[in-house]
């Protein structure tokens, strides 16, 4: 349904009020500060950490399997030579001697490459865990980090969670009382500042907002609320002390 037709004072009251909860809602924010995106980039940073750890867990598994494989087949091949070593007792002639003698070889190196391949497993399997030492030691860092600047936040809510809710239910009122065009003007102007700034009263012959001189003939347009008027510098919607006055005493 569309808006019915109001003055130009009422429409300036009604953006000024809007600016006034806003305002409000903003200085929440502040006293939040960093916080909440701290508290998001932190459990990231857990997430990473955790999943790292999980893999570096994989690969130790995965080198004990070998070391574990590596061991079974000294054991296996220390066997075998116990087993060769007996049938040399019983050798009828110099080809079975020598065949069994290349057995046993074949098997001590066996046992010398899997000895090998242990030790550079056990080199392997020392830097991972020093590795994954160092993640956990930052993983506890950044979990004690996190409790607190999440305890940090939860006092914060605790303070201010009813009055933002009541605020946001109040900006939302209000900005169903603005017409269409007038509430874009409005964002687009807040969210190109860092104050959040859309309406703005002039101060000693200068915008409130960036502060430029403005001539005074526009001071008097402002007065007379037959337009709504935009600071030529900065874009900020300009209202005179008296809007400024009303719209502070009908939001407290």
């Amino acid at each position: 349904m569309a808006k019915s037709v109001k003055s130009v004072e009422t429409r300036l009251q009604e953006l000024f009020d809007l600016q006034l909860i806003d305002s409000k809602i903003d200085e929440i924010k502040i006293l939040k500060g960093a916080l909440p995106i701290e508290v998001s980039d932190l459990e990231d940073e857990l997430t990473g950490l955790n999943t790292r750890i999980e893999k570096l867990d994989n690969v130790l598994a995965d080198v004990d399997a070998k070391i574990a494989n590596h061991n079974e087949n000294i054991k296996t091949s220390e066997t075998l030579i116990e087993r060769y070593n007996k049938q040399l007792d019983d050798v009828k002639n110099n080809r079975e001697f020598e065949a069994l003698t290349k057995e046993i070889e074949l098997q001590s190196l066996e046992i010398q490459l899997s000895q090998k391949r242990i030790r550079e497993a056990n080199e392997e399997r020392e830097k991972k865990v020093a590795v994954k030492d160092k993640n956990k030691v930052l993983l506890d860092a950044k979990n004690a980090d996190l409790d607190q600047k999440k305890q940090e936040l939860e006092k914060i809510i605790e303070k201010t969670d009813k009055e933002e809710k009541k605020l946001t239910n109040k900006t939302k009122k209000q900005r169903a009382l603005i017409e269409d065009r007038l509430l874009k003007a409005y964002d687009r102007t807040r969210n190109a500042y860092r104050n959040g700034l859309g309406v703005v009263t002039y101060r000693r012959g200068s915008c409130g907002g960036c502060f430029n001189r403005i001539p005074p003939q526009m001071m008097i347009e402002i007065g007379m609320r037959k337009e709504i008027i935009a600071c030529e510098h900065c874009g900020r919607v300009l209202v005179d002390h008296e809007i400024a006055g009303i719209a502070e005493e009908e939001t407290a």
